[in-house]
């Protein structure tokens, strides 16, 4: 058995969790830049605001509504995640974080009412976290995420599904008449894996619900459309396909791109974003143990902006696999030094790292300049530097000092305070 826990409107709920006054009014969660609406209340929903909306189309309805809207806070969300993770873990003896809001709960041998369980633990996050989730219960990781989607349109909508399936669903624990209906009222684009493409062509086919797919002949899907459809399908029948994973699989690539917050126009400035931007990815590539062969970086101007137009990259090889931060910014600048053209407005850049390594490989040669054998040392003490007092605090000096912002960072003028991770910022109560 499987359990998938998942936070409501997860962004707008840690915002929230801090901010009673926000309860029951439509907020919205800004990207970068404050661009697009990347997380919206049930409210903020209901008036129509899509998700990926950009701001400016929707500040008009925005004003006419009171919808409050808020800079991404992703410290914040992160260290909410971890939260609310850790209380989910009391559910059962095996846990596989699936993103920053959900996570895959191995419930298998679990005695008793394991319904009742789940309630008592999402009571739990509600009350240690402040963040509302649901839970979605069945024998399979497939249908435990349907479980998890009804019991949140169940709750949400009322009269879409059960009542007694909202906010905890055990799709185990229904008549095999009831299970049907349930699938019968859910569209087949609802199934985990099932994307707008396959859902299109499923309903071309007359494939129009979650009981219409599991009903086809898996052999047939797999001729049809792919082994991956063919799995999704043999899940949705109870056949476990997908076992949980304890750890993730390192990534095969790692980026590292922002927009910017103004128009680039000068290489210096350029060189001061991709330090950054490759001393971040250096984090992440350390954090999961690999090294990298070859760096990619581009620049490009904005498609939507007035004037000429330009876009460029450049993947450089590494001499050898390496983490360190000072190889792979030297790498980045001298990429980005090579496809600068002056006289154009830069909208975005990033820093890709590919060829990753796990560990990376070791081989004789003859070496006239040898890579410090201490640097490791000094990339481990930077990132706990960076971990204890703030991302930023020690880099590299390309990456310039801080001061008054620059045309290429990001524009976060409606963020909220760190409540967790800052002292500054930590609440505080007033009798």
């Amino acid at each position: 058995m499987f359990a998938l826990v998942d936070g409501n409107n997860f962004y707008v709920s840690c915002e929230r969790a801090f901010r009673p006054a926000l309860k029951n009014r439509p907020v919205v969660v800004l990207s970068n830049n404050d661009g697009c609406a990347i997380a919206r209340s049930n409210e903020a929903k209901a008036l129509g605001i899509r998700m990926g909306a950009p701001w400016f189309e929707c500040r008009q309805l925005a004003e006419e509504h009171g919808v409050v809207a808020l800079s991404a806070n992703f410290v914040l969300y992160g260290d909410m995640s971890d939260r609310m993770m850790s209380v989910a873990a009391g559910l059962g003896p095996g846990q596989e974080i699936y993103s920053i809001d959900e996570s895959f709960i191995d419930m298998t041998g679990l005695r008793g009412d394991i319904t009742e369980r789940a309630r008592r633990v999402r009571e739990r996050v509600l009350q240690w976290t402040g963040i509302p989730t649901g839970i979605g219960i069945a024998s399979t990781k497939t249908l435990a995420k349907l479980a998890n989607h009804i019991a949140k349109s169940a709750d949400r909508k009322p009269g879409s599904y059960p009542a007694e399936l909202a906010r905890v669903c055990n799709l185990a624990n229904l008549p095999a008449a009831d299970l049907d209906a349930v699938l019968q009222a859910t569209a087949v684009g609802e199934v985990w894996g099932v994307g707008r493409r396959i859902a299109d062509q499923l309903n071309e086919g007359g494939v129009l619900t979650v009981l219409d797919l599991v009903r086809l002949d898996p052999a047939t899907v797999r001729r049809r459309w792919s082994v991956v459809l063919e799995r999704t399908v043999r899940e949705l029948q109870g056949q476990q396909c997908i076992s949980l994973e304890d750890q993730p699989a390192p990534k095969k690539e790692i980026a590292f791109t922002r927009s910017f917050g103004g128009a680039v126009t000068e290489l210096a400035d350029l060189v001061a974003a991709v330090t950054r931007f490759a001393s971040g990815a250096a984090i992440k590539l350390r954090t999961q143990g690999s090294k990298a062969g070859q760096l990619q970086v581009f620049a490009h101007t904005s498609a939507f902006r007035p004037g000429p137009k330009y876009s460029r990259s450049l993947i450089i090889p590494l001499r050898r696999p390496t983490d360190d931060s000072v190889v792979l910014v030297n790498a980045a600048v001298r990429g980005i030094e090579a496809i600068y053209r002056p006289g154009y407005n830069f909208a975005k850049a990033g820093v890709m790292l590919l060829d990753l390594q796990e560990g990376g490989i070791e081989q004789g040669e003859l070496d006239l300049e040898p890579e410090p054998q201490s640097r490791g040392h000094l990339m481990g003490t930077l990132d706990k530097l960076n971990d204890r007092f703030g991302r930023g605090t020690v880099t590299l000096a390309s990456a310039g000092v801080k001061g008054p912002q620059r045309d290429f960072e990001m524009k976060q003028n409606l963020l909220t305070p760190q409540y967790t991770t800052s002292w500054e910022d930590l609440p505080v109560a007033k009798a």
